[in-house]
């Protein structure tokens, strides 16, 4: 998912279901100069994601004690 973050930033959000993210990182991708800002905006967001699934498990965990 990462790769895909990287090499084609809109399809990043469009399969974790941000559909208008997804649409507006693709026109900042259009250009040569956006397509570094969209890819990091992609990864950061893909990184973030993550974290806060693995947040929401942590907490689950501690709530079952």
């Amino acid at each position: 998912m990462t790769l895909i973050a990287i090499f084609l930033p809109f399809l990043s959000f469009m399969l974790r279901g941000r559909i208008l993210t997804g649409i507006l990182c693709l026109i900042l991708q259009i250009t040569l100069i956006g397509w570094i800002p969209a890819a990091v905006w992609a990864v950061i967001s893909l990184q973030n994601a993550r974290a806060d699934r693995r947040n929401r498990q942590l907490i689950r965990a501690i709530k079952s004690k």
